[in-house]
């Protein structure tokens, strides 16, 4: 999310994947060429039989009434004894064909054919995440009446028309592979493929800030805490929860380029392959910026909706209009508060983060300022005193700057403290982006 503990999150101009990505991803791959670039689907465990695996994990939750979801009951779980958790093959290329297939190709034409398989395992492992992600996951919390229809539609998003397009390409990579397992060609399948990703991922990752949200607060639910804990005690998860599995395709889209020049690196510009893939990088990073755009748009929208105005003064017009989150995080004001502060293209916001009923809102503290009005003075250490003494632990405070309306009528400024000095440079930085003209004050020591 935006916020990380006391982290600011810079993001990029259209800010969604900076942001998404600071999820972690597990990392138990065995070495092998291309390991940056595989996917967290290439350390998931394969599942034969996924709809079995969904049927033991219901069968494990007892319940009264499929009908009425809110009276069923679970028995309390315990966890299970220490089973072996099941690894996903990782295999090289050279592994799956006959050795004297291997000592017919130099070092470079090896080299490709590992680069293909590499992309072409990942796909396989995707296939078998999504259908995992179905069967596991949704059908069963489905069947069980834990989450609604329109919980599931938000949490899982449109997962499934993702599914077949990656089949689709699973099953072109089978048909490009020879019967001595060498794969000659594969640019032009790509460069006609993936332009068809561009709608289902633009609906998918757009859908993800809310996704996390709703996850996030359903996991108080104690039907659907007891769930995930079963799935992530049972061997087929390996230890992943249902957000690591939620984000694959997500953590996959964003790979492609890389996976795709490491191909191209090993063609030679004569290969008819050369200008396909040459193609096919430019449109994978096209549709990864246009998906990053429309994923920023609907974060900066998910956050305006979340506040919550104590006065209607505050209901700056300049808000609603706002389609970027530049950045957002936590800073402490001179009396010691956190606040929540949201850094948009035009207008800066603080809140303080309450929440109402079940939701996670944010309430306006103050009054935003428009960034055309804004003053920035960067502070060094400050010697504190007075009210300043008692808000900061230390007797001087470091890693401080004021942010001071133009305007009167916007109300007194505010002295805030960053987590430390990485973060203040970073809030320095973005401020100065969008309010070019603004005096630059002698830092105050």
């Amino acid at each position: 999310m935006v916020f990380h503990g006391s982290t600011t999150l810079p993001l990029s101009r259209y800010g969604s994947f900076d942001f998404l990505s600071r999820l972690e991803e597990p990392s138990s791959k065995r070495g092998r060429p291309m390991t940056r670039v595989g996917s967290l689907a290439n350390i998931i465990s394969p599942v034969s039989h996924v709809k079995k695996v969904g049927q033991v994990i219901q069968r494990s939750m007892s319940f009264r009434n499929l009908s009425a979801s809110t009276n069923f009951t679970i028995k309390p779980y315990t966890k299970p004894q220490a089973t072996p958790t099941k690894r996903r093959n990782s295999k090289l290329w050279c592994e799956t064909v006959q050795s004297n297939i291997n000592e017919c190709l130099s070092s470079v034409q090896c080299k490709r054919q590992e680069a293909i398989f590499e992309l072409y395992q990942g796909e396989e492992d995707l296939v078998e995440d999504l259908k995992l992600i179905k069967k596991t996951y949704h059908d069963s919390m489905k069947s069980l009446g834990i989450l609604t229809e329109q919980e599931l539609h938000t949490i899982f998003g449109p997962f499934e028309s993702i599914l077949p397009l990656h089949e689709e390409l699973v099953e072109n990579l089978k048909k490009r592979k020879r019967k001595d397992g060498t794969t000659e060609t594969i640019g032009r399948d790509i460069l006609e493929w993936l332009p068809r990703l561009s709608g289902s991922y633009v609906s998918y990752c757009s859908n993800q800030v809310a996704a996390k949200a709703l996850l996030d607060q359903k996991k108080q639910d104690k039907k659907v805490e007891d769930f995930l804990q079963r799935c992530i005690e049972s061997p087929f998860s390996r230890k992943l929860d249902l957000w690591n599995f939620l984000d694959v395709p997500r953590s996959r889209l964003v790979k492609y380029p890389l996976l795709l020049k490491n191909i191209l690196q090993l063609t030679s510009v004569e290969h008819e392959d050369f200008q396909y893939l040459t193609d096919a990088v430019k449109v994978s990073e096209s549709i990864i910026r246009q998906v990053d755009r429309k994923t920023g748009e609907a974060k900066c929208r998910h956050y305006i909706n979340s506040f919550e105005y104590p006065d209607e003064k505050q209901m700056d017009p300049l808000i609603n209009k706002q389609k970027v989150l530049l950045c957002g995080g936590i800073l402490r004001n001179n009396k010691g508060t956190k606040l929540h502060v949201f850094l948009f293209e035009d207008i800066l916001v603080f809140t303080r983060q309450t929440t109402k009923g079940d939701r996670k809102c944010y309430q306006v503290y103050r009054q935003p300022i428009p960034v055309r009005q804004l003053m920035l003075e960067e502070l060094g250490e400050v010697k504190l005193s007075g009210s300043l003494r008692g808000a900061f632990t230390q007797q001087q405070a470091k890693h401080m700057f004021r942010i001071t309306p133009t305007d009167p009528t916007l109300g007194q400024g505010h002295t805030l403290q960053a987590n430390d000095e990485h973060d203040k440079k970073q809030w320095i930085q973005l401020l100065r982006s969008v309010i070019p003209a603004v005096p630059k004050m002698e830092s105050v020591v």
